[in-house]
């Protein structure tokens, strides 16, 4: 079964925000008396042995089949990003409230349209930019409302 059918692709999109929801608070917790770059290490850890499992469980782990050279590239630059955003992201957390580093750092949702459009082609309707607009604007009142 492939897990991608199982719902929709608005639903986990919604489970995604919820859980990225936790990790802010979980984190800002957790940071707390520890380096933020280990923090950053040890969720890396749980990350990677969680995925590895969930893959040996449902058996995609033993046959992935081949992987082209593209997907790899885009692969290892999306994984540094990754990297790179977690560092950041436990940074903030360690030096300031999760209130108003979690809607700075969705920006990234502004961010991820600017570039869709750019980069793939996407085009967001009427709808899809005012909502965007909405979350841009969202983020500087919270920090500039202070």
């Amino acid at each position: 079964m492939n897990s991608g059918t199982l719902w929709s692709w608005q639903a986990w999109a919604l489970l995604s925000a919820v859980f990225a929801a936790l990790t802010a608070i979980f984190a800002k917790i957790g940071v707390e008396g520890i380096n933020s770059d280990l923090a950053t290490f040890f969720r890396t850890i749980v990350v990677l042995i969680s995925l590895g499992l969930i893959l040996l469980a449902t058996g995609q782990f033993s046959h992935p089949g081949p992987i082209p050279a593209r997907s790899w590239i885009f692969l290892v630059l999306s994984g540094l990003g990754t990297g790179a955003s977690w560092i950041c992201y436990f940074r903030a957390l360690k030096l300031g409230p999760a209130t108003l580093v979690a809607p700075i750092d969705k920006l990234s949702v502004v961010l991820v349209a600017l570039f869709g459009v750019a980069f793939l082609g996407e085009r967001p309707s009427l709808n899809g930019w005012l909502g965007i607009s909405l979350i841009a604007a969202g983020a500087v009142i919270i920090v500039f409302k202070r």
